[in-house]
């Protein structure tokens, strides 16, 4: 049993693997003050409600986009859950190289996003996760991250729209019945969806202009949901990409791991065979 965690600047979301399968994910509210028993009590919580126990966890990894959180996250699975995680980090293995200018300014979910699509659905890939910001990764046929746009998530848009007028009110992030919009709740609803669906198709029109050859896109993110039934340019909608994504890292790396262990296994049994 591996326990898959994604730390995001809005969410938390857990993901519980049996094998292949995924059988069940959770989510909850990022909070920085939150101690690590109240992190470690939810995530034994979660565990109980898959009725999964402790001691079939094998291993524990995690992607986080928020340090101030770490501290407390890792202590709270290390004292209820028992394992010591795996952080996504320096020394895990993707298998993806960034070719970026500045790879360790890359957030450790869009790697994790990045592995999951090529190993899930190949390369050349575009990943669009539609979270708290809406990014856009481009992966080539040999598994390197060429190139990414970060942009304004569809919630933090519109949170701004109502958060900074006094008079707009707070609506349902959804494509209106009509763009011919009568009222300011539709008004509202018109205008966040067709600027982020119409955004989102131009950034992927504009990748292919310039990559030179066809990609899959892959979308992931829960706002996703929002667009994904109406456009023509997203191949795969896939909420559980991340998940897969950390599988296959926490995999790749403790296979090196072992090779590792095995090797030096054997450099230290040499002396004696000679």
């Amino acid at each position: 049993m591996l326990i898959c965690i994604d730390v995001g600047n809005t969410n938390i979301t857990i993901g519980f693997f049996d094998q292949d399968e995924l059988i069940s994910s959770y989510r909850m509210n990022t909070k920085v003050r939150r101690t690590s028993d109240e992190y470690g009590y939810m995530i034994k919580n979660f565990l109980d409600n898959a009725n999964i126990h402790v001691e079939d966890v094998e291993g524990v990894i995690v992607s986080s986009v928020v340090p101030k959180v770490m501290h407390s996250f890792r202590n709270g699975i290390v004292k209820f859950i028992g394992i010591e995680p795996m952080i996504m980090g320096p020394g895990v293995k993707t298998g993806i190289s960034v070719q970026l200018e500045n790879p360790r300014s890359v957030g450790s979910d869009r790697i994790a996003d990045a592995a999951g699509a090529f190993y899930e659905y190949g390369g050349p890939v575009l990943v669009v996760d539609f979270g708290t910001a809406t990014t856009f990764d481009y992966i080539d046929a040999k598994g390197c991250f060429k190139a990414g746009v970060i942009s304004v998530g569809i919630e933090s848009g519109a949170n701004a729209l109502w958060g900074q007028t006094a008079q707009l009110p707070e609506v349902e992030i959804k494509k209106p019945r009509t763009v011919m919009a009568r009222n300011t709740q539709t008004e509202m609803q018109a205008g966040i969806f067709y600027q982020f669906l119409g955004g989102f198709e131009k950034t992927v029109e504009a990748f292919r202009k310039e990559a030179g050859e066809d990609f899959k896109v892959i979308a992931t993110g829960g706002l996703g949901r929002v667009i994904c039934d109406y456009t023509d340019d997203i191949d795969v909608y896939d909420p559980n990409l991340i998940f897969k994504g950390l599988k296959s890292v926490y995999e790749k790396t403790r296979e090196y791991e072992r090779n590792r262990e095995e090797k030096e296994r054997l450099n230290q049994l040499q002396p004696e065979n000679l």
